[in-house]
């Protein structure tokens, strides 16, 4: 496998993540009445039945309302999605051997700041991917800093630790074993573009996660950076 093999790989794999969720929203597979882990199920055999992917590298996570504000390592018990709700889907689904990491925020109802909400998410994605891309040398430190200021702008918070991840062929990369090193962190100072101990390029996966504690809910967006 060579490099230019292995970023085409990547880039299917997001094509095929894309995809999936799309039908999740088509389908209305988010819904109100519908258990957290009910429709984590469907999406899963969606997934099948689309790409036939049966392996996750990461737990599937649906979570609601209050859930959505808990940390990714806590798994509370399931929760009925309610009429005027918010809710977030992270999948880490397995493509050809490929992990990729994906997640999306639903918006039910018609609360104004969850609406916002969902929608801040993506220009935060937005203009991180830009930050990266306007800076070859840019660190995890800087751009975890210019992530959490453009969160803070648009008055949210970051939801986590880090900003992202390494990505990449399974099972999961790291970069020689330094679990800062392999994500968008205020405690990586190294340049995100380089290549690993095995001489292949980092690939990386952009999480922002926003919350308002005070209003009591959170949304997801993430998906490769410097690939799409």
């Amino acid at each position: 496998m060579d490099e230019r093999l292995r970023t085409l790989s990547l880039v299917e794999a997001q094509r095929r993540a894309e995809a999936l969720f799309a039908q999740v929203e088509a389908r209305g597979l988010v819904a109100p009445g519908t258990g957290e882990q009910e429709v984590s199920d469907r999406i899963r055999d969606l997934a099948n039945e689309m790409f036939g992917t049966t392996r996750h590298w990461h737990k599937r996570i649906l979570r609601s309302g209050p859930h959505t504000l808990l940390p990714y390592e806590e798994s509370p018990p399931d929760r009925i999605i309610g009429d005027d709700d918010i809710a977030f889907a992270d999948f880490g689904p397995v493509f050809d051997a490929y992990e990729l990491d994906f997640g999306r925020t639903f918006f039910l109802g018609d609360d104004p700041a969850k609406r916002r909400l969902r929608d801040d998410l993506a220009a935060v994605f937005a203009a991180g991917r830009h930050a990266f891309r306007a800076d070859p040398d840019i660190t995890g430190r800087q751009l975890y800093a210019e992530v959490e200021r453009r969160a803070s702008d648009a008055g949210w918070e970051l939801g986590g630790w880090h900003a992202g991840h390494l990505v990449g062929v399974v099972p999961r990369e790291t970069s020689d074993g330094a679990a800062a090193e392999s994500y968008i962190t205020p405690d990586n100072d190294r340049p995100l573009r380089r290549v690993d101990r095995a001489g292949w390029r980092c690939r990386w996966i952009l999480e922002i996660r926003l919350t308002d504690r005070k209003l009591g809910f959170g949304g997801l967006y993430e998906q490769l950076i410097d690939l799409t």
